[in-house]
Order: C-alpha cells, then sequence, then structure tokens
C-alpha cells in the first residue's frame, strides 16, 4: 500500500503501518496515526503533535465538512449534517439517556450510505434515492465527531440513512474498526444494527461471530401490506426474514429486535397486533413499536397514544416483549433523512431554520 486507497479512520493499525513503511517511516508510526484517529478523535492529522511535521504532512486528510449542527432543547439531541467529500450529503444523531453530569448512555445514530434505494413508503430518505455506499471511515468518522473524553460514546446504532446490510464488507469493516482494543474498544453488544430484511446478508451476518444486536424493521405481519410499505417484502418476504432471524438468534443467542412502525388506520389495528403476535410466539425477541415521525406523505399520520399503548397491550398479553419508543429530537428534525430534507428546501427556497438551538 504505497498510497492511501481509502480514508484514514477505515485504516486498520497493520494497514496504516504499511502505508507509513512505504514512505521511509517506522512502522510504529502506523500505530500512533490509529490511537490518535480512533482513540483521541483527532481527524486533522496537523494535530497529530508527537509525529514527523513531514509525516503530517503527508497524511492525507479526506474528512467530511459540517453543513449544520443542532441540538435539541432538551440538550440531549443532537443532529449533525455532513458533506462528503465529493459533495453528497448524510446525517448522524448522538442520543443521551442525561445530561453530561448525570452520567447515562450516549449512542450515535450513524448513516451507511448516502440516500437509500429500499423506497420504504414511510422513510424520507428513500425521497432522496440512492447515491453511493459509504467507506468504512467516512462511518467510524460520524462516531469520532461525538466522542469525548469526558462524555464518551457508549453505544452505536446503525440505523441512520440507508441500509446498512446493503453495504455489508464496508459496514462489517466500520464494525470492527470500532471495536478495535487499540481505538474506542466498544463492545459488540453495544452495537446494533438495523435492516429492512436483506435475508441473504443476514443469515451471512450470523456466522460472522460478532454479538452485535440485530434489528430487522417489520412493520407488518402480513406480507400484502408489508409489500405496499418495503418494496423489498417482494424479494424477501415475511416467512424468509423470520427464518434468518431466527437463524441469528440460534447462532448468536442473542435476542433479535423487530422494529415497528405504527401508522394511524394502515397497520395499527387489535387484529394486526394478533397478527403480530402470532408470527412472533414463542421466539426470543422484542417489539420495538415507533410512532411515525413526519414525512412527506401527507395520507401517513403517526397513531395516537391511546391506540399505541392499545397495540403493545395486546402483544403484551400474548406473551411477546415490547415498547414504545420515545421519539427524541423533533424539534430538530432527528428523524432519519429530515435535516437533509430541510437543508435541501432551505437552499432552494430560502427557509428558515428548524426548531432548536443551531451550534
Amino acid at each position: 500500500m504505497s498510497e492511501i486507497s481509502r480514508s484514514l479512520p477505515g485504516l486498520f493499525p497493520d494497514e496504516l503501518e504499511q502505508l507509513v513503511v512505504s514512505w521511509g517511516e517506522p512502522a510504529y508510526r502506523g500505530r500512533q496515526i490509529f490511537r490518535w484517529i480512533q482513540r483521541d478523535g483527532v481527524l486533522d492529522p496537523s494535530g497529530m503533535t508527537d509525529l514527523p511535521s513531514q509525516l503530517r504532512d503527508r497524511l492525507e486528510s479526506r474528512r467530511s465538512e459540517e453543513v449544520r449542527r443542532l441540538r435539541s432543547i432538551d440538550g440531549l439531541t443532537s443532529k449533525l449534517l455532513l458533506q462528503l467529500h465529493d459533495g453528497q450529503q448524510i446525517e448522524v444523531v448522538e442520543m443521551k439517556t442525561a445530561p453530561a453530569d448525570e452520567g447515562g448512555r450516549k449512542t450515535i445514530c450513524v448513516s451507511t450510505q448516502a440516500g437509500c434505494a429500499m423506497g420504504c413508503v414511510f422513510c424520507v430518505t428513500g425521497q432522496f434515492g440512492f447515491a453511493r455506499n459509504l467507506e468504512a471511515g467516512e462511518i467510524v468518522e460520524q462516531v469520532l465527531r461525538f466522542n469525548m473524553p469526558r462524555e464518551p460514546v457508549s453505544n452505536v446504532v446503525f440505523m441512520g440513512m440507508g441500509e446498512p446490510l446493503a453495504n455489508y464488507d464496508e459496514t462489517l469493516r466500520a464494525i470492527r474498526l470500532l471495536t478495535h482494543p487499540d481505538g474506542l474498544r466498544l463492545g459488540a453488544r453495544r452495537i446494533t444494527l438495523s435492516t429492512s430484511g436483506l435475508v441473504p446478508q443476514m443469515r451471512r451476518l450470523a456466522d460472522e461471530g460478532l454479538q452485535i444486536g440485530l434489528a430487522v424493521s417489520l412493520h407488518a405481519a402480513r406480507d400484502e401490506l408489508r409489500s405496499s410499505l418495503m418494496p423489498v417484502n417482494r424479494r424477501w418476504p415475511i416467512a424468509e426474514v423470520i427464518a434468518a432471524a431466527d437463524h441469528y438468534v440460534a447462532r448468536t443467542g442473542r435476542r433479535v429486535s423487530f422494529e415497528y412502525t405504527l401508522m394511524a388506520g394502515v397497520n395499527d389495528s387489535d387484529e394486526q397486533a394478533g397478527d403480530l403476535a402470532g408470527l412472533l410466539h414463542g421466539r426470543l425477541c422484542h417489539v420495538n413499536l415507533i410512532p411515525l415521525n413526519p414525512s412527506e406523505d401527507a395520507s401517513l399520520h403517526a397513531s395516537n397514544t391511546q391506540r399505541a399503548l392499545a397495540f403493545e397491550a395486546r402483544l403484551r398479553h400474548a406473551g411477546i416483549a415490547a415498547t414504545i419508543r420515545v421519539n427524541r429530537g423533533r424539534d430538530i428534525l432527528a428523524a432519519c433523512g429530515q435535516l437533509r430534507l430541510s437543508e435541501k428546501k432551505r437552499r432552494e427556497h430560502v427557509l428558515p431554520l428548524p426548531l432548536g438551538e443551531g451550534c
């Protein structure tokens, strides 16, 4: 490796060693660079103060640029819009369970693609179409931008823009970088990957020997409805998705989460709750019920609180573990794709900033 073939945060220590040795530097410089980036979060080589100046100058700094960073009024959620080196824009969200001085978890929700090709009708990101896969370093950098010495990242969820398993190799590389013992050293159990149900990749992931959590976007218990909401279901219907999830449980021993976005009059009836309970009966799983975030489709609305609670109660009565997710950061457009869409509209029509504190 005589030249840098990918961004610095996407390289492992041995690859950085090969790079610097090819430049006539001692191998240990590679591990220094890795620690600067992955442990200390220094993305600009000029800040790597124990490296020779000529080496710092030679290290290419192909970083993304911040377009906008917003913070929710309660201070627990932040959203960052990043522009990549080729002009593509992605989003990353920080979610905290408590203020910095009270401890608690700090979860970063990362994107794996610029845009998305899955075409789910309720997802804002899908409106942009698919531009490209992100390189592992572009994924890792999203986490590093929120990792602070006094407030380190505790969890990472691959639930941002894009389908992680459609960018399989780079997503797995990013996970292995985030869990590297010389870097952030995140525990695999503190990482969760969400998929719309790409069955072959789900089965492949089960055999990777990783202990990451798996979340499957389900949103319906019958194929006809799920296919109308998620075109991917026409390729891999519910039975195949559930079988792949069962394989994941068998191989890893870990409970699978099923994500179910509640849409008023679409998938939130008592009968549909019963269908879902029947589908998941006897399985090691948990259901995350998610009130629909605002989308561009005016025909879709979130279920009201009473209906969501009734749906949850029906599942619990049937012995299915279920919780209603608290949607954080509505005041800063924290749902996937919303800030990018807002920025696009603002540039085109000079719209005001969303609520929340810009920073």
